[in-house]
């Protein structure tokens, strides 16, 4: 395993121009298609491999594919050429991809009984989700227990969606209208910090990752996450990505919300505890005070209105709930597995 204080660098690989190397024949095949511009038979070999594969959900070859497919739609790397986002090919090597990932979440998330289409009942039914006690919790081992190891292999988690904060859930803002829009606004508008660069919650774990010794690179720690955290990633991108699932999107920033105030406080009491100043727990103290806020406009505002207006959505607002509660808990549960034998949380080298 490489140390998270030395992220990966490119190599002579297909992906040579971005910062971590392919994991598998179809992640290849689609770095070499975006960077080099040279089309490739990715389609055919996606289609073979989610055939083959015994669960997407955990392929890392199919979700670091599915990863920088939807790199190309944020712009996240320079490197993928922007005149191919809308190539046809990759497209259908996307959907290929993500209509299989999106059928096996269906199938292995567990969800609870639907509400009326009411805000108020799905606001409670939401809160009783969120609420409901699971395994063990990664924050609680961070305030207590963590080390100073372990605590930058979470931050090097962290940095796959937090560098990037908010912009998987704002594809939905120009496809909502009324309350439900105006919610998520004002939502995204404290994300993106009211109008202060400085502010923007992206900007504040940059700063994070910094204080701490690491990469504020963007995808300088792909090559050292697991499967199961690029998995986490690209469920909120695939919900946000597609126009059909607006109502997953809300649901799952719903229960992104509701989940964040009091882990965050644990994050930032166990950084202090471990000797990290303000310049690396001013992200988690703002997230304190801001989640309690946005879990009330995000339950009620957001995601009840959005079924008020729109009862055919609920499902779907309840299954992005879910599956945003499910994904998270498995990357808390990957590492909270590997530091209970004792050994890192981040891929090794004979993984890659």
């Amino acid at each position: 395993m490489s140390s998270p204080l030395s992220p990966a660098h490119p190599d002579d690989t297909a992906g040579a121009t971005v910062p971590f190397r392919p994991r598998g024949p179809v992640s290849a095949a689609v770095l070499h298609h975006l960077v080099d511009g040279i089309a490739t038979a990715h389609t055919v070999l996606a289609d073979a491999a989610v055939t083959a594969s015994a669960d997407i959900e955990r392929d890392d070859d199919l979700q670091l594919a599915l990863f920088v497919l939807y790199a190309s739609a944020y712009g996240a790397f320079p490197a993928l050429r922007p005149d191919l986002e809308w190539d046809p090919t990759l497209i259908a090597t996307r959907r290929v991809i993500e209509t299989a990932f999106e059928a096996s979440l269906r199938r292995s998330v567990a969800v609870p009984e639907l509400p009326a289409p009411t805000a108020d009942a799905v606001a409670r039914a939401l809160f009783a989700l969120t609420g409901a006690e699971g395994g063990p919790s990664l924050s609680r081992h961070l305030a207590r227990k963590a080390t100073l190891e372990q605590a930058h292999e979470f931050l090097v988690h962290r940095t796959v969606y937090t560098l990037r904060e908010a912009d998987p859930h704002s594809w939905a803002i120009p496809r909502l209208t009324g309350r439900p829009k105006a919610a998520l606004v004002e939502i995204q508008s404290d994300e993106y910090g009211g109008g202060r660069p400085d502010r923007v919650h992206a900007a504040l774990f940059a700063r994070a990752v910094r204080g701490a010794g690491l990469s504020d690179t963007y995808g300088a720690y792909v090559d050292d996450v697991p499967v199961v955290t690029l998995a986490s990633h690209n469920a909120m991108s695939m919900f946000g990505l597609n126009r059909r699932l607006i109502g997953a999107i809300v649901g799952h920033l719903a229960a992104f919300e509701m989940t964040s105030s009091i882990p965050n406080r644990l994050y930032a009491e166990g950084l202090r505890r471990l000797g990290f100043g303000d310049d690396v727990c001013e992200y988690f103290d703002e997230h304190v005070e801001a989640d309690a806020v946005h879990e009330q406009i995000a339950a009620r505002d957001l995601a009840g209105a959005l079924a008020e207006d729109h009862p055919d959505l609920l499902p779907d607002i309840v299954f992005g709930a879910a599956v945003c509660l499910e994904v998270d808990d498995r990357v808390g549960r990957h590492m909270l597995d590997a530091w209970a034998r004792r050994v890192s949380s981040l891929r090794g080298e004979d993984a890659r």
